[in-house]
């Protein structure tokens, strides 16, 4: 592999210098730490707002409610996956948050926490394309329901026009040019069954899902960091292989 130009140039400096400059590092990572711990507690303490609505998802049991797919547990969180009706397969970007997701809801389940992806394409897409990608974690569709568009992850120049937003704001481009307003954006949801009912209790968009994507997590911990600057190197986990670009 030819040495990446972005390296050149950087500042060399002794392991007792190096050190010194670490240490300072850590302890702003030990106030990131404590700082994150924060605003876990305060996501903790959001409080709830019951679901009345009777969402329908089409799943590999069939027909379930939102209810159903808590599996029997006290909690659930949903990835909205973004893959509209039409596409033909999912994005690139969710597609590399959920590579690393089949493994984690082992981890969730035994925790009393319930897992699914969430999309408009039709189910028996969504299906062919995880076998596709290699992945089991559950997937059900919400075609037919307004789920997508309540938790503000779909959009229309309807939906827009009758103030939907995106990560709470609105977004000033979609209000210039309905042409720019994308069909499905990702994020993540979480709900609680208490008593009998389901209370959604949190949702996250945009950077908010950025730690549940692995990648970006040790993308962060590397010399050059995200190199976000040039995205044309990212893509499907699968067109790497075929690309031959994996080693």
């Amino acid at each position: 592999m030819s040495p990446n130009p972005a390296t050149a140039g950087h500042p060399v400096a002794t392991r007792d210098e190096w050190l010194a400059a670490r240490l300072a590092l850590l302890d702003e990572e030990k106030q990131l730490s404590r700082r994150g711990d924060a605003v876990a507690r305060q996501r903790r303490d959001l409080p709830w707002v019951r679901i009345d609505a009777d969402y329908r998802f089409d799943t590999e049991d069939g027909e379930r409610t939102l209810a159903d797919l808590f599996d029997g547990r006290s909690q659930l969180v949903v990835y909205h996956f973004m893959y509209g009706p039409d596409w033909g397969e999912g994005c690139p970007s969710c597609s590399s948050v959920a590579d690393g997701f089949d493994e984690t809801i082992e981890h969730l389940r035994n925790h009393d926490v319930a897992f699914t992806a969430v999309s408009r394409a039709p189910l028996a897409e969504l299906l062919a394309y995880r076998d596709r990608m290699g992945w089991s974690f559950p997937w059900a569709s919400s075609a037919g329901s307004s789920f997508n568009y309540d938790f503000a992850v779909s959009f229309t120049p309807e939906t827009v026009a009758a103030g939907a937003t995106y990560n709470y704001r609105v977004v000033p481009e979609w209000q210039d040019d309905p042409a720019a307003i994308p069909s499905d954006l990702p994020g993540m949801s979480a709900f609680a069954m208490q008593d009998g009912g389901v209370f959604h209790t949190y949702s996250a968009y945009a950077r908010g899902v950025d730690a549940l994507w692995n990648m970006w997590q040790w993308l962060d911990r590397a010399p050059l960091g995200r190199n976000q600057g040039d995205m044309s190197w990212f893509g499907r986990r699968d067109t790497y292989r075929s690309a031959g670009a994996a080693r």
